[in-house]
């Protein structure tokens, strides 16, 4: 597409986005334009956004914490208050932190972190979805990072027993009975396992809190994502398991982060 896309053709995609009730027409409509390699390009672009698919799978990549994470249809998208996380994780990083990044997704939380420490680290990240994996693949690239597939700890190396210093859990989180509310883009363009956390969608932390301790490193932190009702569930989930936790809020990202420390 032109650099400079005409005041007409700008005008006529965010008249469609805003039809199909897009509430950021404006700004999907700058970003499809500049995605598009051609006009048959961007009318299927913007038909494809029109008929509910997530923005960052019409385009293929979701921007994260000034980086542009690929991210493949199905997958997890990274919401923005993630970005929190992430934060919060790389500021537990010193010179060569062992990370380990459990249900990665699109890897959007490592690549922050390896992208954000100021020392390098040595990153891991595993998922049970293989398309997630894929896309983690090509967002870790070009770094040491390995990306494995498999289920929570199953799937990553023995020989990281004891010594990961940060480990990333952004656990599904959503209670199976409110996938329902979900916005559309998530509930059906989203793998279901990437959203539904259980009963009270604390199913999949309680297997990760269970087994962290084996796995961190002494002084060693797990930091998740949970929603500000759960964290009080949350938080004593890890408390039960040996670990000193504490819960952060960003008020700008509306975002609960735990973190969980190995005494």
């Amino acid at each position: 597409m032109s650099v400079f896309p005409s005041a007409s053709l700008r005008s006529s995609v965010v008249s469609r986005l805003r039809a199909a009730g897009c509430v950021f027409a404006e700004d999907e409509a700058r970003i499809l334009l500049s995605a598009a390699a051609s006009p048959a390009d961007l009318a299927a672009m913007v038909r494809s956004r029109a008929d509910g698919r997530p923005l960052e799978h019409v385009v293929g990549w979701a921007e994260f914490a000034g980086l542009r994470i690929a991210v493949d249809p199905g997958v997890f998208v990274p919401r923005r208050r993630s970005e929190f996380l992430a934060a919060t994780a790389t500021a537990l990083t010193g010179p060569g932190a062992v990370v380990l990044d459990l249900c990665c997704g699109s890897g959007a939380l490592g690549a922050a972190v390896a992208a954000s420490a100021a020392h390098p680290v040595e990153l891991y990240a595993a998922d049970i979805d293989p398309g997630a994996v894929r896309c983690a693949r090509r967002n870790l690239a070009g770094g040491s990072a390995r990306v494995f597939e498999g289920d929570l700890f199953d799937a990553v190396p023995a020989d990281l027993r004891g010594r990961v210093d940060v480990l990333i859990a952004n656990v599904p989180y959503v209670p199976t009975g409110d996938l329902g509310l979900l916005p559309p883009e998530a509930r059906l363009h989203e793998a279901r396992p990437a959203l539904d956390g259980g009963a009270d969608g604390l199913d999949v932390l309680r297997r990760v809190v269970a087994e962290a301790p084996r796995w961190l490193a002494p002084g060693g932190s797990l930091l998740f994502e949970t929603s500000e009702r759960q964290a009080p569930t949350a938080l004593a989930v890890t408390r039960a398991a040996g670990l000193a936790a504490v819960e952060s809020w960003q008020e700008d990202l509306d975002a609960t982060v735990v973190t969980a420390t190995l005494g």
